[in-house]
């Protein structure tokens, strides 16, 4: 198992950037990749491409989005105490007894997701499902120096460091800075080598809220393939059908047959199952019957279409701050995306019947 830049992932998952505030992930992006022979560019809605020309000038996109959920302030109260809106989807359970960061312009203030304690629910109260409109967030400050610090429109992110749990990493974030770090990776090995087509690595932006990122980038890159770079359900655990794990933890990286967005394109499924089996890394296919990523965006954005799938990465716990996925699915995604890449252009691979 290839040793993997356990640091740099920490950097990457820990650091903020919600929807349409990416910019401390990019910054981060473009000094990894800087000097390396890419053509670095950022377009009007953030998104950071790097590009390598190919001996062939069709394009290939693989796309990682940079953003996490999180949430957005809308109201101070006379108490100090802040709501806020999702940017993403949550579960609301998961919001409970979680610390937050406010970012703010004098710099961030942790706080605290507060609720109504058990002790003083009805029992009526107790029985319900909590909402996430029933949670506020406590910063320990008198109401006067919140309304100094914070303004409607800053941004909160949840506080969660990365761990090693056996083979395991677990952070916030995971999804999807985890394909943020294979892409940096694929493309710190692809950097001297020549390529069959030309290359556009695009870390995007606003994901969690629609795709957007993805939208128009695919709309200016035009590719000819595009391969989406995401984390997918691992729900591996005590009391899961074998229908509903999707995929396992620590049994290869995924193919993607099928999102709740998208059908991947057959070529493209064949292609990565070939490669996979061809370099010898453990795959394992992924059927998500609800949910979507950028793959869809890379499908249907660019006149015509794109030749599309996706490599994803098995996560347990998603969309909680205790994201988990194993080391050998993150080094066989690596692995996977760079031969893929290497391997694109053959015309065999790509006749339609």
């Amino acid at each position: 198992m290839a040793n993997l830049n356990e640091k740099l992932l920490a950097e990457i998952c820990e650091a903020p950037g919600v929807p349409g505030h990416e910019q401390k992930i990019r910054d981060i992006v473009r000094r990894e990749l800087d000097g390396l022979g890419f053509e670095l560019s950022v377009d009007n809605m953030g998104n950071l491409t790097a590009f390598k020309a190919g001996k062939d000038a069709r394009n290939a996109m693989v796309a990682a989005h940079m953003d996490e959920i999180g949430f957005i302030v809308t109201h101070i109260d006379d108490n100090g105490f802040l709501k806020f809106h999702p940017l993403g989807g949550f579960d609301p359970k998961t919001l409970t007894a979680q610390r937050v960061i406010v970012h703010t312009e004098s710099g961030p203030l942790v706080g605290v997701m507060g609720s109504k304690p058990i002790h003083v629910m009805s029992p009526e109260e107790r029985n319900k499902g909590v909402k996430i409109k029933d949670f506020f967030i406590d910063l320990g400050l008198e109401a006067e120096e919140v309304k100094k610090k914070v303004e409607v429109g800053n941004t909160v992110t949840r506080e969660r460091e990365l761990i090693k749990m056996g083979h395991c990493f677990n952070c916030k974030s995971l999804d999807n800075r985890v394909s943020v770090f294979i892409l940096v990776e694929a493309l710190k090995n692809l950097a001297k080598k020549e390529l069959p087509v030309n290359l556009h690595g695009v870390f995007t932006v606003q994901e969690e809220v629609g795709l957007r990122g993805a939208h128009a980038a695919t709309l200016r890159i035009k590719p000819t393939w595009g391969i989406g770079l995401d984390t997918t359900i691992a729900f591996d655990v005590p009391g899961a059908a074998g229908h509903e794990k999707i995929t396992e933890l620590g049994k290869g990286v995924a193919i993607k047959i099928l999102d709740g967005s998208v059908i991947s394109d057959v070529r493209m499924v064949k292609f990565l199952k070939a490669i996979a089996d061809k370099q010898k890394i453990t795959w394992q296919p992924e059927i998500l019957t609800a949910g979507g990523t950028d793959t869809a965006a890379l499908q249907k954005f660019t006149e015509g279409g794109s030749i599309a799938g996706a490599i994803s990465i098995p996560t347990r716990h998603i969309h909680q701050v205790i994201e988990m996925v194993h080391e050998a699915d993150v080094t066989a995604a690596i692995k996977l995306l760079e031969a893929s890449i290497l391997n694109l252009g053959k015309e065999e691979d790509w006749a339609i019947n």
